[in-house]
């Protein structure tokens, strides 16, 4: 057995070790209750926020136009628009209490230990040290962690990809009276749109890339798919980026900023002239630097490189950023893992905790 063996071995037994004590210390880790909440709501027609759209030529007349919805039973649109014989529908649904009310009182808490969402809270946190033993070293246990995480998210995005696009978008489009009967009974448009064939069969060439015969059936989909999106894209970097960095350029070098009183401010002026100075300071010389047409020797080899600094301080902002960013990522599972699964910390006050120390001297 090598050493690293021997100590992954030692690490995984201490943290289990400090998981059964702390699991008996103060009031325990790692557990989340519910109670069961009922909700009930009920078709009505109400008048319609937009008549136009819902029905123009009635609008036009003068009449009241109306949309049916579901609205909350206790609601005042309820109440108002209810009528005798209106549908209703009534479901229970969880909802999460802070340990603190359930702690305080556990005779008279209303609320119960949820032990699918007590375990799946334990298979979060233990997924995610398995995800951090990586940076011990390359292990199976990474490695089975990983392969979890890449094939629940690759189902997951799956399903909701079916149900958020596929059903309301081409079957609510093309067989809406199925949908509205089946998944969707909110649908009010039942009107079928046949032109949704046409993506329908685009979708349908796709899937031909599984049949090692008929892949170049697919071929025109992804030639669909990427000439559409370049297009899209294009237009949509040129007005955002492109367009959009040309004319924050073409600005006054002297900004004048003034006072509620309409006296100038010389302060807030100067600085503002600055940033305008740098800004087109930093677009000459960077395009000065992307100039290969002259030889970036003497005075044009000195804005090249003032540009040099410009795109370095730039590029250094932007990993900064992203640095940050997962920085922020990583704050965030340790505070899961200390707060939502340890218990030690408590910042949304859900519960009675004790600090280290006390925890320690008691």
């Amino acid at each position: 057995m090598s050493r690293q063996t021997i100590g992954l071995i030692i690490v995984i037994a201490i943290l289990g070790g400090l998981l059964m004590i702390r699991g008996f210390i103060g009031q325990g880790m790692g557990r989340v209750y519910t109670e069961t909440v009922t909700k009930e709501y009920v078709e009505v027609d109400v008048p319609a926020a937009d008549p136009v759209m819902v029905d123009e030529e009635k609008a036009t007349a003068g009449g009241l136009v109306t949309e049916r919805r579901w609205v909350a039973v206790d609601s005042e649109e309820a109440a108002k628009y209810r009528q005798e014989g209106s549908k209703v529908v009534t479901w229970d649904e969880k909802k999460q209490v802070p340990a603190r009310e359930v702690l305080a009182d556990p005779q008279n808490a209303t609320a119960t230990l949820d032990w699918s969402r007590t375990i799946g809270l334990w298979a979060a946190a233990l997924f995610t040290l398995a995800i951090f033993s990586f940076l011990y070293k390359d292990n199976p246990i990474y490695k089975t962690a990983e392969s979890i995480v890449v094939g629940v998210s690759a189902g997951y995005w799956m399903v909701v990809g079916f149900w958020d696009m596929i059903v309301p978008n081409l079957l609510g489009k093309l067989v809406p009276g199925f949908v509205q009967a089946n998944f969707m009974p909110g649908m009010t448009d039942l009107q079928p749109q046949w032109a949704y064939l046409i993506p329908a069969v685009f979708g349908l060439l796709l899937l031909m890339r599984l049949s090692p015969k008929g892949q170049w059936l697919s071929l025109w989909t992804l030639a669909f798919i990427v000439g559409t999106t370049a297009a899209i894209r294009m237009v949509g970097y040129i007005e955002g980026d492109f367009l959009s960095q040309i004319n924050s350029t073409m600005v006054p070098v002297y900004e004048v900023v003034k006072n509620e009183d309409g006296t100038v401010n010389g302060y807030s002026t100067l600085w503002a002239s600055i940033r305008q100075l740098t800004l087109l300071i930093g677009v000459l010389t960077c395009l000065t630097y992307f100039f290969f047409s002259v030889e970036h020797k003497g005075a044009v080899g000195k804005v090249a490189r003032v540009g040099i600094w410009f795109l370095m301080i730039t590029f250094g902002a932007a990993f900064g950023f992203t640095v940050m960013g997962r920085i922020a990522l990583l704050a965030a599972r340790f505070e899961f893992l200390f707060d939502d699964w340890l218990w030690i910390i408590d910042p949304n006050q859900n519960r009675e905790i004790a600090s280290a120390i006390s925890m320690i001297i008691g």
